[in-house]
């Protein structure tokens, strides 16, 4: 019986823990259990490029982005065959270039994930998709500076589609170096993550969002090899010192040694 007590007391601590430990890696406990309804994730580079992520709900982009991606959906029903050329078709601009798109299901709605490529983050507001932002990204002294200025939805009504009121519209800034400042109000998450949230409710009736995030202008992926360029040559320094004192040593011993009293 103390041995049964014991494992199952072991297992509830696994279990806890392992709890925390997701929910640790997800930056902060209350995002494993929040509904984001819509989410942008920007990775990204110092020189400018970048690359997007767009996930929602296709209600969500019908509502947010004013698209009629939602009708033809509901009619074919859930198990219908999910088409990707249209969301291809509408991501896809002069100043972006569509990578991927994918589909998921969540509380009875189809979401939508699409990926795409951006060679300057700043003429991100020059594609109908993404519209209803302002992007800038330059250098301001010994910092990059990156802002972002969201503006007003379509504000459509797509009817009665599942939303509780509880939606979260979420904006995510993966950055590539040092976070010097910004203005989430949040602590930044593992792996450099920032992140900016509304309410899905706010978010239709266009209540505007401002995003700045402030960086170091050396990545640190170049920094950490850097680091272990620095570290390498200097481990070689103290072998080859060590090798030369060595040889001299031996090198001393040996006329002593050949000529023995």
């Amino acid at each position: 019986m103390r041995i049964r007590g014991g494992v199952r007391r072991s297992t509830a601590l696994l279990v806890v823990c392992a709890l925390g430990v997701l929910v640790t890696s997800c930056g902060r406990a209350v995002s494993v259990f929040r509904q984001y309804e819509y989410e942008e994730e920007v990775y990204l580079s110092l020189d400018g490029t970048a690359t997007f992520y767009v996930h929602g709900s296709i209600a969500a982009l019908d509502a947010l982005r004013g698209t009629n991606f939602n009708a033809s959906l509901t009619k074919a029903g859930p198990t219908a065959r999910f088409e990707r050329e249209p969301f291809r078709e509408y991501f896809t601009t002069p100043v972006t270039r569509v990578t991927g798109v994918t589909s998921s299901r969540r509380s009875g709605r189809r979401f939508v994930h699409v990926r795409l490529e951006v060679d300057d983050v700043s003429r991100l507001g020059e594609a109908a998709p993404l519209a209803w932002s302002t992007y800038r990204f330059r250098r301001d002294g010994d910092l990059f500076v990156y802002k972002q200025q969201i503006g007003s939805a379509a504000g459509k009504d797509v009817g009665k589609v599942g939303w509780t009121g509880r939606e979260i519209v979420a904006f995510r800034l993966h950055l590539p170096s040092k976070i010097r400042g910004d203005n989430s109000g949040r602590e930044v998450g593992r792996g450099n993550i920032l992140v900016w949230e509304q309410p899905l409710t706010d978010r239709l009736r266009g209540v505007p969002l401002e995003i700045e995030a402030r960086m170091d202008p050396q990545s640190i992926l170049h920094r950490t090899l850097w680091l272990f360029g620095a570290t390498f040559v200097a481990v070689a320094i103290a072998f080859g010192v060590v090798i030369w004192w060595v040889m001299r040593r031996g090198t001393a011993a040996v006329p002593a040694e050949a000529h023995p009293r």
